[in-house]
């Protein structure tokens, strides 16, 4: 499998600025084709999401794309599956909830992901001190364990959260949960240079990055964003080329370096 850190410290390292879009794995029209046509749209990852039924970290676009993606029969090997059937010649990172892990077993869950070809898992509800049987399993089957950083939390706390992460740092934006905002939140560059001493990760920034323009203000001070309701909004409404063509406008926004 491609590695995940390594890619997106290449494109910090020359210059640009990292593109990851985000989709919900097991929504109609979420296939290995769209997956191929997302890194073809100029994607150094792609961030798939594994639904759950409480998905506490997400807002009302991502919250409903899980609902249908769970209607029509989602399932983690289902999702597996598709990212396996895609081969993609980047990363692949899944996102999902501790609740699914847990009961899908972690040895089982990682050995499925693994087979996959899954680069990275991000677990947004699994605490920095209840991790470390998770990033142990992790660093057992080469898969990188994502950890969030968010703002208002204890220096100390970022620096632990910094060291056990693996792959990049998913830096939250702002407090709430994911969806477009009218500008970029204050808190997204003061966490950015509160995390700067601390790790040599990339730091990317996830969590109301809506517009190209407002990625474009993110690669002023981090190394890339995460985009994932304003794409899955497009989805939600049927329109697959809008998709790809407002993920081609992320990727201009950043340099490519």
């Amino acid at each position: 499998m491609p590695d995940l850190e390594k890619a997106l410290r290449e494109r910090r390292d020359a210059g640009g600025r990292v593109f990851i879009p985000y989709v919900t794995g097991g929504f109609p029209g979420v296939d290995a084709s769209l997956l191929r046509a997302l890194q073809d749209a100029g994607a150094d990852a792609v961030e798939v999401g594994i639904p759950f039924s409480d998905p506490v970290m997400v807002g009302g676009v991502i919250q409903e794309a899980s609902r249908l993606a769970l209607e029509a029969g989602a399932r983690p090997s289902r999702i597996l599956e598709t990212i396996a059937e895609a081969a993609l010649d980047v990363p692949v990172a899944v996102m999902t909830y501790v609740n699914p892990v847990y009961r899908h077993g972690f040895e089982m869950f990682l050995d499925e992901a693994e087979s996959a070809g899954v680069a990275g898992v991000i677990v947004p509800d699994l605490p920095v001190d209840e991790a470390g049987d998770w990033t142990a399993a992790c660093a057992a089957h080469g898969v990188a364990s994502v950890l969030l950083a968010a703002p208002g939390t204890a220096s100390e706390r970022l620096a632990w959260i910094a060291k056990a992460s693996s792959g990049f740092l998913y830096c939250v934006a702002t407090y709430g949960v994911t969806g477009i905002r009218a500008e970029l939140a204050g808190t997204a560059r003061l966490l950015i240079e509160r995390l700067r001493p601390l790790t040599d990760l990339p730091l990317v920034l996830g969590v109301g990055v809506g517009s190209p323009e407002q990625a474009a203000e993110v690669g002023a001070f981090a190394d890339g964003a995460v985009v994932g309701t304003a794409l899955m909004a497009r989805l939600l409404e049927g329109d697959r080329d809008g998709l790809l063509a407002l993920s081609r406008r992320f990727r201009s926004a950043l340099p490519p370096g």
